[in-house]
């Protein structure tokens, strides 16, 4: 059998960019993707475009398996969508809270300089992973590989979506220099603390730590910074407040809920609609109006610019909402004596 360190060796010399990895076959490997048509397209487009060597690609993809389980977990109806007073529950835990503040008090001073070079606040970065992952504690254990050459090349609702992860993460396995088959996440090849989709990692995730290497898997300083990067990147505006409770009144006020989530109307075009916010907002800010089904009954908020950066993590308003609540709970509870 060849050593790690030969495998190594003949990796480099087959690619010629030097994509990094001992790929060769591994016992119980399905071999699903091996002289595949539509394998072949791809390996053929990142040669082209993308500076590949053949060979070893094909040796990658001999080494891919194909998961029916996670063809099984997407394609599986959705489940009823939960009413925010179920939703909220989930997230905003004692014992989650309890773990993010000592997962703060562990990095706060990564956290301090995370806010003082971004912008954006520690609890919110705290906030994030904890919805995320449970901070680490579930990443997923799907190798990336196999997750997305399953939903690119098997699940043709959203193949193109997922094929172009894939390329991201080859792209991504050859500049940071890791071996392709060992990095693992969610069985939608979402990766590490964060959970970053490939082409997320590429754009906004940084060396927080100054090592050479970005590892938002097992590095929580990356991880950190690569939040804060994230949000930076999409318009967090340091200072501003992320959302409103409003109180309503009349018979328009539904004509001021948004459709979808980006912001199409302003606090002074709600107003006019029965809108008030309760808080001290300037009627010029772009928001995103909700009603969410609360424990004690409907409740109406308006979404400020910050808001909607966090939905561009998760296109989601409650997920927002609940990274907005929990990352409230980490300020108060490590506030108080």
């Amino acid at each position: 059998m060849k050593s790690t360190m030969h495998k190594l060796r003949e990796w480099v010399k087959l690619s010629a960019i030097g994509l990094l990895g001992a790929i060769g076959a591994a016992p119980g490997l399905a071999g699903a993707y091996e002289n595949a048509a539509q394998v072949d397209a791809f390996i053929a487009e990142m040669t082209r475009e993308h500076g590949f060597a053949e060979a070893p690609l094909r040796q990658l993809f001999a080494g891919a398996e194909r998961k029916q389980p996670i063809l099984d977990a997407i394609s599986r109806p959705a489940e009823r969508v939960k009413p925010w007073k179920e939703y909220r529950p989930i997230f905003i835990t004692d014992a989650r809270v309890a773990q993010g503040v000592e997962f703060w008090n562990r990095h706060a001073e990564t956290l301090a300089r995370a806010e003082r070079e971004y912008g954006v606040p520690a609890q919110v970065i705290v906030a994030i992973i904890g919805v995320e992952t449970f901070f680490g504690r579930h990443t997923g254990n799907w190798r990336v590989l196999d997750a997305l050459a399953t939903l690119g090349f098997d699940y043709p609702p959203r193949a193109d979506f997922f094929r172009k992860e894939l390329r991201e993460y080859l792209l991504l396995t050859r500049e940071q220099q890791v071996d392709p088959l060992t990095l693992s996440g969610s069985y939608a090849g979402a990766m590490g603390l964060p959970q970053f989709m490939p082409s997320s990692f590429r754009a906004y995730a940084v060396d927080f730590d100054k090592d050479g290497r970005i590892d938002i898997w097992n590095n929580p300083v990356d991880a950190i910074g690569s939040v804060a990067s994230y949000f930076q990147r999409h318009g967090w505006v340091a200072g501003d407040p992320v959302v409103t409770r409003a109180r309503i009144e009349g018979t328009r006020f539904a004509d001021g809920l948004t459709q979808g989530l980006e912001p199409v109307k302003s606090v002074g075009d709600l107003r006019q609609l029965g809108w008030t916010p309760l808080d001290t907002v300037d009627d010029n800010y772009a928001v995103t109006a909700f009603r969410l089904e609360g424990a004690q009954g409907d409740e109406f908020w308006m979404g400020l610019p910050n808001f909607y950066v966090i939905t561009r993590y998760n296109r989601s308003v409650m997920y927002a909402m609940a990274v907005h609540q929990l990352s409230t709970a980490l300020l108060t509870q490590r506030q108080e004596p």
